[in-house]
């Protein structure tokens, strides 16, 4: 819906803190007043040092650039934002709600009631499946943005993702697109990998950004990471390799060296996002890329992807069907240009529909704003309340007597409610205790569906992994193979009596899962026949024992033994590469934990197979 006044943007990036000013122009687009940018170095990416840096940076960017709007948007950092596209089978639009609840509870990695989520359906594939995108962020986080933006003199309306708002500008620039289009936009600390044909979106956040190229020229050179920022965004460059000649200075040319070694990594996780949209989505191979984000105004960027993708490349404009005023300083813009997707796709919220609108605005924002918006109207319902008391103390005298007689009426008619009111408080008490209890047996019931999910990633993970080193070895299909060899659940330690206890329980049920699960997923073992391996090695026979009280009823680490087609044939440290590529899967994963997800041990290679053991920590305990 237009607006009648000029209004804000502000994109709290992890390494820049951006903000513009827009106001609708004739044709119903939008024109650029001002704009500025403030760089937030290496505390903008860490908690503890965070919420005062962009504090600072934000009073000091309001207070030199002259923005007269109030009203803001804001898109939420990235690294800091949960996503996930859902397919959800055909269904009836009035159980999409229901149905999301239930996805979020299941995937996004914090408690509801500490979150603000939203989603939206993006499409329909001809099977009549739903394509969902559910985001998620900390409310914590959000009320923060609050605080500093109503310190600022603000009003927060929209709190966006930068994948929403950077497909919202690049829809509202390059309409003229045909085929699929890939928009890699690297950040600070994370980089978004997003996908746009007609009517179709996927995205993937990827844990490289341009920080990275920082951090490792700053411990190469030994410098500090603001000296070693300031040489990367003076004087970097990405190196072009091969026989191309060196720059002659010497940090220089480590930061070069550095930053395709950086962008080496992205390209990986680049390919990856693309082979699984093409695989899993459906969606086809990409004919051009865009590159935007402040880590793409490295020079050579754009010539590194290109040499990559084998595709034709070019910088994101996200002004390029947007109004600016004659005021604005047009050199200085097309320097910062490619950063500004997030801040023109929030204006765009304002003056269009746009395909994609997400509001992250935690319940407790909205009502703090709905109160705000109250207040002329209770202040005047309180000027009207005092001098109806002094009209009331006027003629108080004359009503005295008619006020004693309503007095009593009233009194008679209040006693029977209040004691009703009583009965129902004990009613209502009794009701809550019943919502607790079903609320809990409610979630039991979901978790029976959660071995499920930790499977199918599971399944999936070694799938992209097997593909990955296929690829980098370049070899037919079907020479790369991995698989789960045995997979156990780790407790923590019992007794040693309990252990014993437990153990006729335990080899009939290593996984510690449901047994109606178990025999889905075909993990029940095969039983001798009748008369055979019935007593134990001692010749015992008897009725299991029952578990002993100090037994867990939760599993939050699973010790996986993988084994995979030997490649050592094809080359040499192949096995320890398909190893590593299976390992940093696992860690990208949002089912697993990446700190405590690792690589437990050694290979044990034989002629043609070779095996590694591999303990993942499941972010959510699993409870039995």
């Amino acid at each position: 819906m237009l607006k009648s006044k000029s209004f804000l943007t502000i994109d709290f990036g992890a390494g820049t803190l951006k903000i513009a000013e827009f106001e609708p122009s004739e044709d119903g687009g939008l024109r650029l007043l001002r704009f500025g940018v403030k760089p937030l170095g290496l505390a903008g990416s860490q908690d503890a040092a965070r919420e005062n840096t962009v504090k600072k940076a934000l009073s000091e960017l309001i207070a030199e650039g002259g923005f007269a709007g109030r009203q803001a948007n804001l898109c939420a950092p990235g690294f800091q934002v949960f996503s996930k596209f859902v397919k959800l089978a055909p269904v009836d639009s009035s159980k999409v709600p229901q149905i999301m609840q239930y996805e979020a509870q299941q995937n996004v990695p914090w408690p509801l009631a500490e979150s603000a989520w939203d989603y939206q359906i993006l499409s329909t594939t001809p099977s009549g499946e739903l394509e969902v995108l559910l985001v998620g962020i900390k409310s914590e986080i959000v009320e923060k943005l609050f605080s500093m933006g109503e310190g600022a003199g603000l009003k927060m309306d929209v709190v966006d993702t930068s994948v929403a708002a950077l497909c919202n500008a690049f829809r509202y620039n390059y309409a003229d697109q045909d085929g699929c289009s890939l928009l890699i936009d690297i950040g600070a600390k994370t980089s978004n990998v997003i996908l746009l044909e007609k009517n179709r979106l996927y995205a993937r956040s990827v844990p490289v950004g341009a920080n990275a190229i920082t951090q490792e020229f700053a411990a190469e050179a030994k410098l500090p990471f603001a000296e070693a920022e300031k040489i990367k965004v003076n004087d970097g460059m990405v190196s072009l390799g091969g026989a191309y000649e060196e720059p002659d200075n010497p940090r220089v040319a480590a930061v070069s060296k550095v930053a395709r070694n950086v962008l080496t990594r992205l390209h990986l996780q680049v390919n990856q996002t693309i082979q699984f949209y093409r695989t899993q989505q459906g969606g086809t191979a990409p004919v051009r890329v865009f590159l935007c984000g402040g880590g793409s105004s490295l020079p050579y960027s754009a010539e590194f992807f290109a040499e990559k993708l084998n595709l034709p490349v070019d910088i994101f404009n996200p002004f390029r069907n947007v109004n600016v005023d004659p005021s604005v300083d047009v050199a200085g813009l097309e320097k910062v240009a490619q950063a500004f997707g997030e801040v023109v796709g929030l204006g765009l919220r304002n003056v269009a529909q746009c395909p994609v609108e997400l509001n992250l605005m935690p319940k407790s924002s909205k009502s703090r704003q709905e109160f705000n918006a109250k207040k002329p109207y209770l202040l005047a319902a309180a000027y009207a309340l005092v001098v109806g008391v002094f009209a009331y103390g006027w003629f108080y005298d004359r009503v005295e007597a008619a006020r004693r007689e309503g007095l009593e009426k009233v009194t008679a008619q209040v006693e029977p409610l209040t004691q009703r009111s009583e009965t129902l408080k004990r009613e209502m008490e009794g009701l809550k205790r019943a919502e607790d209890e079903t609320g809990q047996l409610t979630g039991w019931l979901e978790d029976q569906t959660f071995w499920a999910d930790v499977f199918v990633e599971l399944r999936r993970i070694l799938l992209t992994a097997e593909e990955a080193q296929r690829q980098k070895l370049n070899s037919a299909p079907g020479t790369v193979g991995v698989w789960i060899d045995t997979l156990i659940t780790t407790e923590p330690t019992q007794p040693v009596v309990a252990q014993a206890e437990e153990t006729t329980t335990t080899s009939s049920n290593p996984y510690g899962m449901d047994p109606a699960l178990m025999k889905r997923y075909g993990l029940v073992p095969k039983t001798a026949p009748a008369g055979e391996g019935s007593a134990g090695e001692g010749g015992e026979t008897g009725p299991k024992k029952p578990k002993s009280s100090n037994s867990t009823n939760e599993i939050a680490t699973v010790s996986l033994t993988l084994r995979a087609v030997n490649l050592s044939k094809i080359k040499t440290g192949a096995n320890n590469e398909l190893v590593f590529e299976v390992q940093n899967q696992m860690k990208a994963s949002p089912f697993f934990d990446a700190n405590e997800t690792r690589f437990d041990g050694t290979l044990s290679e034989e002629e043609n197979t070779f095996s590694f053991p591999m303990k993942v920590k499941l972010k959510r305990p699993m409870k039995l």
